[in-house]
């Protein structure tokens, strides 16, 4: 689960992270006052859970209260990047000296976290990380010793950030511990004119399997959520929304990945990917279909499983339930391979639906899913 900027900011503060005062508001009015409050001067943020909102213009610094409630006004109800703005945090102005970046973030390859730093943050930070490698430190941490001064030392050295960064640095991964995150991340940490140390802006994510210990954040990403991943996760289907062509519907984590790079090497963009998981049911598959079927981007669908808990032809009556109930337009490639491939093959030969055809390989599925979308 992502936080929006003025959670993870609550959490920076209650931490110990010194961040400048801002609050919170859904109203234009109410906008006018909070500037008021923080001496007239603000900066305007749109609390959207997607990066790119400076560029974009959901950050906007305001000269006066007045400026403060027209900006609201212009603001609030516009989406940035398909993301809604509902709700914008209004902050005190800092006269910035430096700014840097900083993170930890779950690195999966190894099982451990990884501490991202470089002296050079803002909202170019990705462009540097990509022309300018060696200006960003990567420091492995270990879980068990964790962030003491000793280790913020070394994070801060090797980006060249300042040594009073250090305090900032021990804090930030106590909030990623406590507050059972996957990523915190602070872009911009900035030096101030009179030499402070403030969070600008703030990323956290929550682990989904901590929930049950951080039941104080509840639903609150719901809003945000695309609809078609709020219905799959109400039936339990883990759903991710994209922006191709092609739906993808796999059977475990590490084959819808792999169909993933599979399309994009035949030269499409996968529109969403739902993993089915193992053991699925008739209706599970069913589900799935649904959900990805209703996407109006999708052009083709791809189905690649490979039969282990999950029997094919489960799979197989799953699909053709899918198709009765909601009498799709779309073509579906389906893969099926492993457990009871046979009998699934069989049950979708004699079905014959039109709109439903066979790949015998999952390169094959992959093209065939692709120029289905580029003659859809």
């Amino acid at each position: 689960m992502d936080l929006y900027e003025h959670q993870a900011r609550q959490l920076f503060q209650d931490h110990g992270i010194p961040v400048p005062r801002a609050e919170v508001t859904r109203s234009p009015k109410e906008a006018r006052e909070i500037a008021r409050r923080l001496g007239g001067r603000a900066v305007v943020k749109a609390q959207v859970k997607t990066g790119g909102r400076g560029k974009a213009g959901g950050v906007r610094l305001v000269a006066d209260p007045a400026a403060a409630e027209l900006t609201a006004r212009q603001m609030l109800g516009t989406a940035i990047n398909g993301h809604r703005v509902r709700t914008l945090m209004l902050a005190e102005p800092v006269d910035i000296a430096e700014e840097f970046y900083v993170s930890y973030v779950l690195d999966r390859a190894s099982g451990g976290f990884l501490a991202i730093a470089c002296a050079q943050g803002g909202v170019d930070i990705e462009e540097v990380a990509a022309h300018h490698p060696q200006a960003v430190a990567r420091i492995p941490v270990d879980r068990a010793e964790g962030v003491t001064s000793a280790k913020a030392g070394e994070i801060a050295s090797a980006a060249g950030l300042p040594p009073r960064t250090a305090d900032v640095l021990v804090r930030l991964w106590q909030v990623l511990v406590a507050e059972d995150a996957l990523l915190v991340e602070v872009n911009p940490l900035v030096r101030t004119a009179q030499g402070h140390v403030l969070a600008l802006d703030g990323k956290v994510t929550l682990d989904d399997n901590a929930r049950f210990r951080q039941a104080r954040w509840g639903d609150e990403d719901t809003e945000q959520r695309d609809p078609l991943e709020t219905e799959a996760a109400a039936r339990g289907l883990h759903y991710v929304k994209l922006d191709g062509e092609v739906g993808i519907i796999g059977n475990g984590a590490g084959l819808v990945m792999s169909t993933l790079d599979v399309v994009a090497g035949c030269g499409a963009r996968p529109a969403d990917f739902l993993d089915i998981g193992g053991g699925a049911s008739a209706e599970v598959m069913a589900d799935a279909l649904s959900v990805v079927l209703a996407d109006p981007a999708v052009r083709s669908v791809l189905v690649n499983v490979f039969g282990g808990i999950t029997a094919c032809d489960t799979v197989a009556d799953g699909i053709l339930a899918a198709v009765d109930r909601v009498r799709p337009t779309k073509p579906l490639v389906v893969r099926l391979d492993g457990n009871n491939a046979a009998r699934g093959r069989a049950i979708l030969d004699a079905r014959a639906h039109p709109l439903v055809e066979q790949a015998a390989t999952m390169d094959g599925a992959a093209r065939r899913a692709a120029e289905l979308a580029h003659t859809a």
